[in-house]
């Protein structure tokens, strides 16, 4: 079974390796930011460990760092015509890409947090609001570990349709796959999606 890019294991390269894989990941984003799809799949499949690494080490949530880590390699398919060579390697400017994202994912939880428990102090004496905060806090943990019960390329097309805003023919666009397996896929994780969320 293949491992998903995501989870591979991140190896230390010796010097003349990681000289030949900075050049390699240069190439490729030369043809990405031509919008040469299977450019980017080599691509996503070159920077995912490192990124999710990344991500993971920040938010520390097996599944909001995936989540952060797709959001980040699609910031670096869509931001790819802007990078500059002169301003650092490739690899260097996912991770900083991947590193704002988690930040960001980070702050946005706390501040949600936050926003949780003032409602709780403002208004103890009103149970409905409250339970009703509970109950969407609940339910989006839920949704999260359901997600993680799905493959990966499931997981992959559902997350960009439902945190990224994209269509299914963007979706297809993106991963350079035809618009009918990115339908059989998204079809087939909502099914299991739903069952994980009915039995849970």
């Amino acid at each position: 079974m293949r491992t998903s890019p995501l989870h591979a294991p991140v190896r230390p390269l010796p010097g003349d390796v990681r000289s030949l894989r900075a050049e390699r990941l240069r190439a490729l984003m030369d043809r990405t930011a031509r919008g040469d799809r299977e450019a980017y799949a080599d691509l996503y499949e070159e920077l995912a460990p490192t990124v999710h690494g990344i991500a993971l080490r920040v938010v520390r949530d097996p599944a909001q760092a995936e989540e952060v880590a797709q959001e980040a390699l699609l910031e670096v398919w869509r931001s790819a015509p802007s990078y500059r060579p002169e301003r650092g390697p490739v690899a260097a400017w996912a991770c900083t890409i991947a590193h704002r994202r988690a930040v960001d994912r980070v702050r946005s939880v706390r501040a949600s947090c936050e926003r949780e428990q003032r409602v709780v102090r403002e208004d103890r004496t009103a149970p409905e609001p409250v339970a009703e905060t509970v109950e969407r806090t609940m339910e989006a943990v839920r949704v999260r570990r359901a997600l993680s019960g799905l493959s990966a390329a499931q997981r992959q097309a559902l997350v960009l349709a439902y945190y990224g805003g994209y269509s299914q023919s963007q979706i297809a666009a993106v991963l350079g796959l035809p618009l009918g397996t990115v339908k059989s896929r998204m079809r087939d994780g909502l099914l299991r999606l739903h069952g994980a969320l009915r039995d849970g």
